[in-house]
């Protein structure tokens, strides 16, 4: 059974288009969509509007001649023009209720496993080493996770690739700092708070002495060049920092299927090269090597600088060569924040030249933020993650600790990590990825308004209908009883659960989480106009039994999309 309504309908609209007036061209965009508005219809299709132009009809004529002439499907029971030429469908009850019971019976919820599987490489988070986690990493993090995780429900081979930053030129300016200044005690006793301040002393010695910058930049090449001692040094500061990231990743319930440095490509930097001469495609430019992308209307590509050392645009290159090789990927999807744009096409455009068919995607974010501050690790005033993953689970604690105040202090902890963690991912996810966030605790933490702690104290309140109703018929069989929607609102909810697999394919598709995440809360809303407004476990039997199965629904429904977002669902909160 097809479970996406909109296929559905799209296939019959489309169908009936062409029947109807056969000289529009075959590719035409005749598409069924969810209605924006309760009020006229549960799908609509706008393609009249559209269409006017290549038939030279006005809209409103075309729209009535649809109405007029075309066979309707089952699932439909009215269709009605409106407005300059649009066309509102409504759904037969019968045919709800049937694919009701359908989406119930289904694991997925409906959700097909795509006909055309791809192999895509996922590359996100991609912290450097030597420097804490901070709020900067959160976006890529989470939007590559959550991405991560629907591409995979969708039935793709995804290869996530967390590509860490341990081969660039901070390497240079921590390693004189290290030589100059470093508390060992204080290495010991927190290793990366040291790195860091390693970090920021040596780059303001850097600021003021080009000498020093100078010699950052000789033992950066030293490096790159298999120097023994910057080597042995280079492999701590890793082993340290990776230590550090997986603690974060644990807390964040994040993983990956590989975390390769840059530095795993070091070996094909100079083949990169090689296979950019044999293509002519190599300049030469005040002593560096360059790609020209006039012809793309692009700054040139540096691929090595003058005093030989490679930059990120080599290592890119190089990693997109050896992902081609390993695993011939459909796609590649970077996720990475507003500020590389210009690098990613850059870096696309040179992989053109070179011949890669792979799709190479950059999804961009924008910058988030906290309303008191802004961060930079060079002037060592980061907001690290872990103490906003910290500021979270206290207040969520104190959340927990006012609406069960019964319950075990372990338990309460364990609620406080699901609803803290929640918070500070549904902040990012139900954001449009590419707006600027700023992150506020008030309406992160609130329990009214589109917030994780919302969406999972919907899910608890949902599971506690139903331990009710198991507690007072423990011998009830739920599926005895069939689906009944005899209230508007029982209705609307219907029509909300079925376009679950549409709205993740969508939200997948355009690589946006945050559609998942208006749907979810969209629902959740939804519930509550249900819960607050028909009698559930009162009402009489068949009636209540229907209910109790559209709340178990609504449940299931509502996990398996905070899930996908990454977002674990207590029982109880």
């Amino acid at each position: 059974m097809n479970y996406s309504v909109e296929q559905q309908l799209s296939t019959w609209a489309r169908e009936a288009f062409a029947a109807l007036f056969p000289e529009l061209p075959k590719e035409a965009a005749v598409e069924v969509v969810a209605a924006t508005d309760d009020a006229f219809g549960d799908y609509q299709c706008n393609a009249p509007m559209g269409l006017a132009k290549a038939l030279r009809r006005a809209p409103r004529a075309i729209a009535e001649e649809v109405v007029a002439k075309a066979d309707l499907p089952p699932a439909i029971a009215r269709l009605e023009v409106a407005g300059p030429g649009f066309l509102n469908i409504r759904l037969h009850d019968a045919w709800l209720v049937r694919h009701l019971e359908a989406i119930d019976q289904d694991d997925r919820l409906g959700v097909p496993l795509t006909g055309h599987p791809e192999t895509i490489v996922l590359d996100y988070s991609s912290p450097n080493i030597a420097k804490p986690m901070h709020i900067g990493h959160i976006r890529s993090t989470v939007i590559g996770n959550a991405l991560d995780r629907m591409l995979r429900h969708l039935g793709h081979r995804v290869i996530s690739d967390n590509h860490l930053g341990d081969w660039g030129t901070q390497f240079g300016i921590l390693i004189m700092g290290y030589r100059h200044f470093c508390n060992e005690e204080a290495l010991a006793a927190d290793p990366i708070a040291e790195l860091e301040r390693l970090y920021v002393r040596s780059n303001e010695e850097a600021d003021k002495d080009e000498a020093w910058r100078e010699q950052a930049r000789r033992e950066l090449v030293k490096l790159q060049q298999g120097d023994k001692e910057n080597r042995s040094l280079w492999r701590t500061f890793v082993e340290l920092s990776l230590h550090e990231f997986n603690r974060m990743y644990e807390r964040l319930g994040v993983s990956f299927d590989l975390v390769r440095g840059e530095s795993y490509y070091h070996d094909r930097l100079t083949p990169v090269l090689e296979q950019l001469d044999a293509h002519g495609l190599l300049e030469q430019s005040e002593g560096a090597w360059v790609v020209n992308l006039e012809a793309e209307k692009l700054p040139i590509c540096l691929v090595r600088k003058s005093d030989g050392g490679f930059n990120y645009a080599t290592t890119d290159i190089a990693t997109v060569i050896s992902r081609v090789e390993e695993f011939q990927p459909d796609r590649i999807l970077y996720i990475t924040d507003e500020r590389q744009q210009l690098h990613f096409k850059q870096f696309f455009a040179v992989c053109r030249r070179l011949g890669i068919n792979t799709s190479l995607i950059h999804i961009w974010f924008g910058l988030m933020r906290l309303p008191e501050a802004t961060f930079s690790t060079r002037q060592g005033n980061v907001i690290k993650l872990e103490r906003l993953l910290d500021e979270a689970e206290a207040r969520a604690l104190e959340l927990v600790r006012q609406s069960s105040p019964d319950m075990p202090e372990s338990q309460q902890r364990e609620v406080a990590r699901a609803v803290g963690i929640g918070a500070v991912k549904y902040a990012d996810l139900s954001q449009n990825p590419q707006s600027l966030v700023t992150f506020t605790w008030e309406k992160a933490m609130a329990l009214e308004g589109n917030s994780a702690p919302y969406l999972q104290y919907a899910v608890a309140r949902v599971a506690s209908v139903q331990d009710k109703y198991r507690e007072r018929h423990p011998d009830s069989d739920l599926r005895m009883f069939p689906y009944g929607l005899p209230e508007p609102v029982e209705r609307l909810l219907a029509i909300r659960l079925i376009r679950f697999p549409d709205v993740l394919a969508r939200a997948a598709n355009q690589y946006r989480p945050n559609l998942l995440a208006d749907y979810l809360f969209e629902l959740a809303q939804l519930y509550s106009r249900f819960y607050q407004n028909v009698p559930f476990l009162k009402a009489e039997e068949g009636t209540r039994e229907s209910r109790v199965r559209l709340c178990g629904l609504v449940c299931r429904t509502l996990r398996t999309g905070l899930h996908l977002l990454g977002i674990d669902t207590p029982n109880r909160i």
